[in-house]
């Protein structure tokens, strides 16, 4: 269950569909009943199907989920299939098929990713930043979710983390890190440390998770072993620069989660969708 409201999916048709197909229209075909199957070219993680499903729906097609979301579908195993008149179908093929594209190739990543990480440390989470192309929040999140990450940050107002544009306002941040635990005690406290000296700095001080900014991978686990033996429950995460290349290397220095924006950006897969006359 992923909540993405239907005045959301409206807004996105309302960008392609604003008032009228003038192709169909023309053409004289609105009526005629078709048929459209989707599927991928090739292997992948799908992501977006339940969302074309709704697009479908919203413009008055009929639509069947045949594999859902998270699923790693084979190449051209149909995914998808949207039954109604060539004009409902028409209205919004290409809006479902951006979606389940775009989607799909941030599930995909994320799964490869993740892949790669826990090869080597079963434990490790490969958790999806705030840094997603604007408006595309919903879609971009659960399509990681599908992929196999968790979520770092969903906003400003769901956790606390204390980056250097924010300690740059504060006389003494240490001094800070209990107030900011009694402010908001069902909250951990988070804070972005470029060294493994102010990373244990505020360890000691009683933050409860620190992420580690652009660690080489052996200063990095020195600093995990180092950390865990005196805060065992301390979470440590690793950032910056972290994708499917390097995911195993960080991850095998014992981190405990790596924080990521990468699988946002990449080509998307190609979901073919193919029409006949029903």
């Amino acid at each position: 269950m992923f909540y993405i409201s239907d005045g959301y999916i409206d807004g996105l048709i309302g960008e392609d569909l604003q008032l009228m197909d003038l192709t169909t229209m023309s053409m004289g075909i609105e009526e005629t009943p078709g048929l459209v199957e989707c599927f991928p070219k090739r292997e992948c993680v799908l992501a977006g199907v339940e969302e074309a499903a709704r697009i479908f729906e919203r413009c008055g097609a009929r639509a069947e989920v045949l594999k859902p979301s998270g699923t790693r579908a084979e190449a051209r195993g149909i995914c998808l299939r949207a039954r109604g008149t060539a004009g409902r179908l028409h209205a919004c093929y290409k809006l479902a098929q951006n979606v389940m594209e775009y989607s799909s190739g941030i599930a995909t990543r994320t799964a490869e990713m993740s892949a790669a990480a826990r090869a080597v440390n079963p434990a490790v989470h490969v958790a999806v930043t705030r840094k997603h192309f604007p408006g595309a929040k919903a879609l971009s999140l659960k399509a990681a979710l599908a992929g196999g990450a968790s979520l770092h940050r969903l906003g400003l107002s769901d956790s606390i983390l204390a980056f250097d544009q924010h300690r740059i306002f504060a006389d003494d941040f240490i001094a800070l890190i209990p107030k900011m635990a009694a402010a908001f005690p069902e909250k951990k406290i988070e804070a972005e440390a470029e060294s493994p000296e102010e990373a244990m700095g505020y360890l000691r001080a009683g933050i409860d998770m620190v992420q580690c900014e652009r660690f080489a991978p052996a200063e990095l686990a020195a600093f995990v072993k180092e950390a865990k033996a005196e805060f065992p429950r301390a979470v440590i995460a690793a950032a910056g620069g972290i994708n499917a290349a390097n995911a195993a290397e960080y991850a095998a220095t014992g981190v405990d989660v790596l924080v990521t924006s990468w699988v946002y950006f990449g080509k998307p897969e190609d979901i073919k969708m193919k029409f006949s006359r029903a």
